[in-house]
């Protein structure tokens, strides 16, 4: 008989010998001719539509109406002439199949109670009826496994631990609601995004996941070796360097949604595999990457949740909407420690203040130490979605100087929810002025800083051809999903990488 204990209820040896039952079913299932996997079955109705088309039939109500569907077998309940089973669709939507001796027959039944088991995928046709519960169900005339399940499927009616969500997303999907939410948040929210930038005129590109050098960031890379060209290559870190190229070809409206790959740690925030938008805009500036940034986030809102007031996991509700805060790093720091703190500020005064703060910074040099200070002293104090504007020079080599600040340059960091959700620049489009920080960059990686860009030429050689001022913004769309849903990055991922 079925066993309808599940996976989270079974010892080791338990699901071994459930496997091996199981096995036998789909061998005894070959033997008879009747394949355990058909590759096409006579489907006509989803479970949603036939849920939808009669939401609020009375108890007791036969239908006339036959119906062909298919679904995951997620309960099941065998008695002597009537059987049970409730069959799940991918979206979760259940609709019960009701097996009875007087519809299939005696050796159809005998099949059922003998080869079904949870988790199976299964075919059935029939009448569209309510049981006398008033419980939408099927009225099974035929039925035949579509795919037999091997393994026992876990407890549905306990919380997975989070070790089995993430190794085993596909069980997280068949098990929770709110992991298949996350899946259709993150299309609906990709979807809003494209359709923002067409909107503005954007046009969307793909550049290289492999580079001959690795750059557009400060991080470091995964390194590969290419047998063809007998080269090492670098997974991207960014498409910056790409999609300025394609601004220099013309392109003045240029997006990208794409896969970055950082050889660093892993956290709540960080993921050494991610999702990145990367825009550019001719003729713009970070102001006003900071206006369309917020248009996106705030129609990504509204894409997923309906509203610009998200509601976390947590409960917690969170607000999206109106006008986002700006402060600046150097002025919002100073106002954090109590003295004036400026690109002037002498570095030792800045480790002194370090120290204080009991901060470790690899290799201090006067924007480190600026951006490790504001990170300990205001990133905390920071509730509403906020721009942190204007940054130190020596740590963004490829942003533009401030047009009226000394010391700074034109870039701003988005932080909502307490993290960094996306970046902006008024970008540096001089050539001789890139190279000089490039060169710079150069120095600080013979020190040892294994985060610093290397000297791209062929980079440097498009800029000489001329790059239009340009604004330019990134913003991850796993943390994009984080600040709209409250969950952690893990959560956000569909299949995330895993030690």
């Amino acid at each position: 008989m079925s066993d309808t204990r599940t996976e989270t209820e079974l010892t080791p040896a338990e699901i071994s010998e459930q496997k091996a039952v199981r096995l036998a079913k789909r061998e005894r299932m070959l033997s008879a001719g009747v394949d355990a996997y058909p590759v096409a079955l006579p489907i006509t109705d989803t479970i949603p539509a036939v849920r939808q088309r009669y939401p609020e039939l009375e108890p007791d109500t036969k239908t006339g109406v036959e119906v062909s569907i298919a679904g995951r077998v997620v309960h099941l309940r065998n008695t002597g002439k009537l059987c049970f089973a409730a069959l799940q669709s991918g979206d979760g939507a259940r609709i019960q199949a009701m097996v009875s001796l007087a519809e299939v027959g005696e050796a159809s039944l005998e099949e059922w109670k003998e080869l079904v088991d949870l988790g199976d995928h299964l075919f059935v046709r029939g009448e569209v009826i309510t049981s006398r519960r008033g419980e939408l169900s099927i009225l099974v005339r035929e039925w035949r496994i579509a795919a037999k399940a091997i393994l026992p499927l876990p407890n549905l009616h306990a919380e997975l631990n989070e070790e089995t969500r993430v190794r085993q997303r596909y069980l997280d999907l068949i098990a929770r609601e709110q992991a298949r939410y996350v899946v259709r948040a993150r299309a609906a929210a990709n979807t809003s995004l494209r359709a923002t930038f067409a909107s503005h005129g954007y046009l969307e590109v793909e550049t290289p996941m492999l580079q001959t050098m690795h750059g557009g960031a400060a991080a470091r890379p995964f390194v590969t070796n290419s047998n063809a060209f007998d080269t090492d290559l670098y997974l991207r870190i960014a498409p910056e360097l790409f999609l300025k190229r394609a601004v220099v070809g013309g392109i003045e409206r240029v997006f990208e949604i794409n896969r970055n790959f950082r050889n660093e740690g892993a956290d709540s925030t960080h993921s050494p595999e991610f999702a990145m938008l990367e825009a550019y805009q001719a003729y713009g500036d970070y102001e006003q990457m900071a206006a369309l940034t917020q248009e996106l986030v705030q129609n990504a809102a509204v894409a997923v949740t309906g509203s610009h007031v998200v509601t976390w996991a947590d409960g917690t509700e969170y607000d999206l909407g109106g006008e986002w805060d700006r402060i600046g790093m150097y002025e919002s720091l100073s106002d954090a420690v109590g003295r004036e703190i400026t690109p002037a500020t002498p570095s030792d005064e800045l480790e002194a203040l370090a120290a204080e703060a009991e901060l470790e910074v690899h290799l201090p040099t006067h924007g480190k130490l600026i951006e490790e200070l504001w990170e300990h002293h205001v990133k905390g104090s920071l509730g509403r979605p906020t721009f942190v504007m204007d940054f130190p020079v020596d740590t963004s080599p490829l942003v533009r100087e401030h047009r009226s600040k000394a010391g700074v340059v034109e870039k701003w960091d988005l932080y909502v929810r307490g993290f960094e959700l996306a970046t902006a620049y008024s970008e540096l489009v001089d050539p001789v002025i890139q190279r000089e920080r490039f060169v710079e960059q150069a120095k600080q990686a013979a020190r040892g800083d294994v985060e610093a860009m290397r000297l791209d030429e062929e980079f440097l050689r498009a800029l000489e051809h001329g790059m239009p001022p340009s604004g330019g913004m990134g913003m991850g769309i796993d943390r994009l999903l984080m600040a709209i849903t409250g969950l952690g990055i893990r959560e956000t991922i569909l299949f995330p990488l895993v030690k």
